[in-house]
C-alpha cells in the first residue's frame, strides 16, 4: 500500500529558519511541499521519510532564501494491482460504490466489479448481491426480498482488490472558446483514483465471509 520514491528537487530554506539544523530545516520544507500532494504516476504523498543527500546551500540574487539541491525518500500511498486492502463504504449511487481509507477518498468500485447479480437499490442508497439467485435484470433483483439481499451499506468496512489506478492531469483555465461557441468545461476530475473489485469470494463487506471462516478451537481439538 505504501512505497518510497526518490525525488529530486530544488528547497529553499528562508532566513527565519537559518538556526535550525540544515537537514532538520530541509524536511520540514520537504513536508510542507509535498505532505497530501498527488505526483503524477507516482501516487499520493504522505511525508518524507529521509533525506538522501543534500548539496551546499547557495543565495540568490535578490533572495534571502538559501537553496539546497536534495534528494530525499517520500512515503507515497500507491497500492499495487490485485493487492487486498480494507476500506470504508462512502457513498453508493448508479454507477458504483465509493470507498475511503481515512486519508484518501478516490477509491471505486464499478459495477463491472461488483459480484453477480447484483443492483442498486434507490430506497436504500446502497448496492446489494442476491447470491444463488437466477435473476438476471435489475427488475427481477428488486423485486426479490429485502431478507434475502446483502447489502453493502454506507460506513461498512469492506476488502477489495486493486484493479488498477488512474491519473488525471486536467489543464485548468476557464472554458475554451472554438469558433466564437463556448465549449462546456467538462466536471473536474481527481488527479489520482484507484478501481478495486469485490467479485471474488472473500472480498466485499468483512461481516459477508465471518460465518464462513473456520472455527480455530475446532481445528485446534481435530
Amino acid at each position: 500500500m505504501f512505497v518510497l520514491s526518490i525525488i529530486k528537487d530544488t528547497i529553499a530554506i528562508l532566513p527565519a529558519n537559518f538556526g535550525v539544523p540544515p537537514a532538520q530545516a530541509l524536511l520540514s520544507e520537504i513536508n510542507k511541499k509535498y505532505a497530501n500532494r498527488v505526483l503524477h504516476d507516482v501516487g499520493l504523498c504522505i511525508c518524507a521519510f529521509d533525506l538522501v543527500e543534500a548539496g551546499e546551500g547557495k543565495v540568490r540574487y535578490r533572495d534571502g532564501c538559501l537553496w539546497y539541491k536534495a534528494r530525499f525518500r517520500m512515503v507515497v500511498f500507491r497500492p499495487f494491482a490485485s493487492e487486498v486492502v480494507l476500506a470504508k463504504v462512502k457513498s453508493s449511487d448508479e454507477d458504483g460504490i465509493r470507498l475511503s481509507v481515512g486519508f484518501f477518498d478516490d477509491i471505486y468500485v464499478p459495477l463491472a466489479y461488483l459480484p453477480q447479480p447484483s443492483a442498486f437499490d434507490p430506497n436504500e442508497r446502497a448496492h446489494f448481491w442476491l447470491p444463488d439467485s437466477e435473476a438476471t435484470t435489475p427488475h427481477e433483483l428488486l423485486e426479490s426480498a429485502t431478507t434475502d439481499r446483502m447489502y453493502v451499506d454506507q460506513g461498512e468496512v469492506v476488502r477489495v482488490r486493486i484493479e488498477a489506478d488512474e491519473f488525471y492531469d486536467d489543464e485548468p483555465g476557464p472554458p475554451k472558446a472554438s469558433e466564437g461557441i463556448t465549449v462546456k468545461r467538462e466536471a473536474r476530475r481527481a488527479p489520482y483514483s484507484i478501481i478495486c473489485s469485490i467479485a471474488e469470494q472473500g472480498l466485499g463487506p468483512v461481516p459477508w465471509w465471518k460465518s464462513s471462516q473456520p472455527d480455530g478451537d475446532a481445528m485446534d481439538q481435530e
